[in-house]
């Protein structure tokens, strides 16, 4: 059931479950949204003043195993009442593998085709489940990235205009608009209104910048802490390092109170925390979410800080996250902490 845990007991009015997947649903569609949200409290044992909560929007419980299914939908939904998308049309997009995965469910149930860019060295995982929703792949190469799928999907479409339908993910103002009306109202709901911290990682931007206009709305004192890379040569499938990257046309710096960079190791090792200590398993984007939130958390004197995960660990088991992970001991993660600098955390 989609409610928080507590770590104290409530009224009955502030424990009743505000948000409740459907029982039965006529297309698969319908399951997107109303994810779990878990308090993180094993990995922060010990780290967190006794008024300091963190909380985990557990997306890869959508249908398509990820949060790209909420601007997935929403983008094909837009993309149908304009008239963009019609009979005889080809779905086509970059990606770096989640979105791709959503649309390619999307189309499958809409009978739609999909035709998907992505960087050849995308996880192993990602490619066989875009296979198998029907969709065909086509790579880029990996030592672009994904703005080298932004650039051979562009060529695409120029060969052929008519043919294509381009959701367009990173300038498409309904990928955020999905988090606005969907993930910003459950957030609230989840936390009774008590969340002071939202920290999520940036991609494409659509997961902050609709959740954080919701929030903001509802109450303007809530900050909003966005997660980068630290390096442009990072290791953190689909986040993206703003400064050395197609910025999204969708991102909008400004809504931000803060942006905070992770490692890509320090990101690895919260992976293999969250998963050997919290029972966890997320992806590595997750694990950089996971610091930040931890790292924002261990400034606060009281408050509740929301992060998400936006996916699980299953599609990247062939990949280079999972090397090195039987060595790992709680130690490591002591470790990690006690590295990080005051002076570039943020404070309220």
């Amino acid at each position: 059931m989609a409610t928080i845990s507590q770590s104290s007991p409530r009224s009955p009015a502030e424990t009743k479950p505000e948000v409740v997947p459907v029982q039965r649903a006529p297309s698969v569609l319908e399951l997107i949204g109303n994810t779990p949200m878990l308090e993180v409290r094993k990995v922060t044992a010990g780290m967190l003043r006794p008024g300091v909560r963190v909380f985990a929007k557990l997306e890869g419980f959508n249908p398509g195993g990820s949060v790209k299914d909420r601007p997935a939908r929403k983008m094909v939904e837009v993309g149908l009442e304009r008239g963009e998308l019609r009979p005889g049309k080809v779905i086509i997009d970059s990606t770096s593998g989640n979105t791709g995965i959503a649309l390619a469910m999307v189309g499958a149930v809409l009978g739609y085709p999909v035709e998907l860019v992505m960087a050849s060295n995308v996880s192993r995982e990602r490619k066989k489940i875009i296979e198998a929703f029907g969709a065909k792949p086509i790579f880029s190469d990996p030592m672009e990235g994904s703005d080298g799928a932004i650039r051979v999907c562009r060529r695409i479409i120029e060969e052929n205009p008519e043919r294509y339908f381009k959701p367009d993910q990173y300038n498409n103002e309904a990928n955020s608009l999905a988090h606005l009306e969907t993930t910003g109202p459950e957030v609230w709901r989840q936390t009774s209104g008590r969340i002071t911290h939202f920290v999520a990682g940036i991609g494409t931007g659509g997961t902050i910048m609709g959740t954080g206009r919701y929030l903001k709305l509802r109450n303007p004192g809530v900050k909003l802490i966005a997660v980068e890379p630290d390096d442009p040569m990072h290791g953190l499938e689909g986040l993206k390092h703003m400064a050395s990257s197609i910025v999204p046309g969708i991102y909008h710096e400004e809504l931000l109170d803060a942006k905070m960079q992770v490692s890509t190791e320090d990101a690895y090792e919260m992976v293999y925390a969250l998963g050997q200590v919290e029972g966890v398993l997320v992806g590595q984007s997750a694990g950089a979410a996971m610091v930040a939130a931890l790292r924002v958390a261990r400034t606060l004197k009281e408050g509740c800080v929301v992060t998400v995960f936006p996916d699980f660990g299953d599609k990247y088991l062939s990949t280079n996250l999972w090397i090195g992970w039987q060595q790992w001991r709680r130690e490591r993660l002591q470790k990690i902490v006690g590295k990080w600098n005051a002076s570039t955390s943020v404070t309220t």
